[in-house]
């Protein structure tokens, strides 16, 4: 399955008690798929795939690709440090159903040979197209455009890549200048600069968000040609797509609680360490939402 427009990396939802919320998941899943998100993407950085057990990755994995069932491609984050660990991680993402296995290099690793042979070993180990995740922050590992052309050109199952090094929309320049628009190329960072990252030629985004509906509108209204529309609506929703990218707190933890204002998940709860969500911050919070007519629990998204 092709995978484009909004593949919404997913939370990972717990009880208060930490432990795995396999039924508010389900909920998610059905919530993102009525929201006309085009893809899933699961066990990202967003998802807590750090926090799992390897019971709970499958767990997790079986529920979505079951309430999903075929209807939209589902991407399984695969990244681990050691590659024999994201060989197995990646076989049972194929296993369970998985569409396409996406994979960070390994943390803090400087030499490129070594990185594109960790990639290769993956690719020779399942038949699913790779998403590179090329997200600096949290893996300090840079992935320039010539060397991702490489891993493009040389590894068959290198389809994809998701983008999160600042400024995405010039490295989205270079990317495609560097495959020949071979290397389809997602964004990310949160959707704070996907106006951009469409006007570049990227052919969606792979990010989370408590408003899903936005970032399709603006996809939408963007792909059939009505690019003033697609910068309105985007324009318009920017201050909550910044609030909740906030350092620190931002994506996971003000995600979870927006999605339990909603009512989609019974819990906002995130598996330890991670940093709580203060009261000042959820009042803001509350009233950004209402300044957006975002607080009524059907939304109408609007330029």
């Amino acid at each position: 399955m092709e995978i484009k427009g909004i593949s919404t990396i997913m939370i990972t939802p717990f009880q208060e008690n930490g432990d795995l919320d396999l039924g508010s998941l389900s909920s998610m899943v059905r919530f993102q798929m009525r929201a006309g998100v085009h893809g899933l993407t699961i066990l990202g950085i967003m998802g807590e795939a750090h926090k799992l057990t390897e019971l709970e990755r499958s767990q997790v994995i079986e529920t979505v690709v079951k309430e999903v069932d075929g209807r939209i491609p589902v991407t399984v984050g695969c990244t681990a440090n050691g590659t024999d660990v994201a060989v197995y991680y990646s076989k049972m993402a194929e296993a369970l159903g998985a569409n396409a296995v996406m994979v960070a290099p390994p943390a803090n690793l400087k030499n490129y040979e070594l990185i594109f042979q960790h990639y290769a070993a993956i690719g020779r180990s399942v038949s699913l197209p790779i998403v590179i995740q090329d997200e600096p922050v949290t893996t300090n590992v840079l992935l320039p455009a010539a060397f991702q052309a490489r891993l493009e050109r040389e590894i068959e199952n290198i389809k994809y890549c998701k983008l999160e090094e600042a400024p995405s929309p010039m490295k989205i320049t270079n990317l495609l200048k560097e495959t020949y628009g071979q290397l389809t190329v997602f964004g990310g960072l949160g959707g704070v600069y996907f106006y951009e990252e469409l006007l570049r030629g990227a052919c969606g985004i792979m990010t989370g968000f408590a408003f899903p509906e936005v970032l399709v509108a603006v996809y939408n209204a963007f792909t059939a040609g009505d690019k003033t529309k697609a910068r309105d609506i985007f324009y318009k929703y920017l201050p909550l797509i910044r609030f909740e990218a906030q350092l620190g707190i931002g994506g996971v933890t003000i995600r979870k609680e927006i999605f339990k204002e909603r009512g989609i998940i019974k819990s906002s709860h995130v598996r330890s360490p991670g940093v709580p969500v203060d009261l000042t911050t959820l009042g803001e919070m509350k009233d950004l939402l209402e300044c957006l007519d975002l607080s009524e629990d059907t939304v109408q998204i609007k330029a």
